[in-house]
């Protein structure tokens, strides 16, 4: 993912950080969608062959389809995505951070005639490397923009914890808490997680441990006093 960072508002006035997508992770995407549609073609074509003059006009029409309105379904989808961006981790967004809208998503697909010249996309690759939003001419066009889209943390699970004793009676109090936070932790981040089991840590010990070990032993101890045993 690249560094830069672009500030969209949207029309709530809510201030969001999007990240562009760059050159290889883009080129990345594109190769899959064409192998996809080149599969897809060369299927449809030896059907096509099968059924003589009808067989090739439709496949005639396939290609035009294929070629033109592939990415435009997929990006007006839920997703915002074609199958090779998906795989990329990329989607289109409007400028403000929006899901594109149908005109746009139009008009950034149809200026890829510009974008291809003078060959091989190459005003699209000048565009992307001299902008730090990594638009090319349909992007410009049609105030779009490829992003990275955001990754689910990763969240904590009891499912490998094992239940362990307190090195020491707990007023009830503690045991609450202790029992409060493995009932919260698979709504955590692992990050958020370490940190709440870090102010915790001396019910499973005062030896010096990764934080990773203390807060599997701090939800230890709650699955202990929840009646779990080992």
């Amino acid at each position: 993912m690249l560094d830069s960072i672009v500030a969209a508002e949207t029309p709530e006035g809510i201030m969001l950080e999007l990240h562009p997508a760059g050159l290889s992770a883009r080129f990345c995407a594109f190769l899959i969608d064409w192998l996809i549609r080149l599969a897809v073609l060369y299927a449809a074509a030896f059907v096509a062959g099968l059924l003589g003059g009808i067989g090739i006009a439709f496949w005639l029409v396939l290609l035009f389809v294929l070629e033109w309105f592939y990415p435009v379904a997929f990006e007006l989808g839920r997703g915002g995505a074609t199958p090779g961006k998906r795989a990329m981790g990329l989607k289109v967004v409007m400028d403000n951070g929006l899901p594109v809208t149908p005109g746009a998503s139009m008009t950034r697909n149809l200026l890829r005639v510009a974008d291809f010249l003078p060959l091989g996309y190459g005003f699209a690759v000048i565009s992307m490397l001299i902008r730090a939003d990594g638009k090319r001419l349909g992007d410009i066009a049609a105030a779009t923009l490829v992003v990275h889209q955001r990754r689910p943390a990763a969240k904590a699970t009891l499912d490998m914890v094992t239940p362990l004793a307190p090195v020491h009676p707990l007023p009830a109090r503690d045991q609450g808490a202790v029992i409060a936070l493995a009932a919260r932790a698979p709504t955590l981040t692992m990050e958020r997680l370490n940190e709440l089991a870090a102010i915790a840590a001396p019910i499973q010990g005062t030896e010096p441990r990764p934080e990773a070990e203390v807060t599997r032993r701090v939800l230890g101890v709650a699955q202990w006093l929840l009646g779990r045993r080992p």
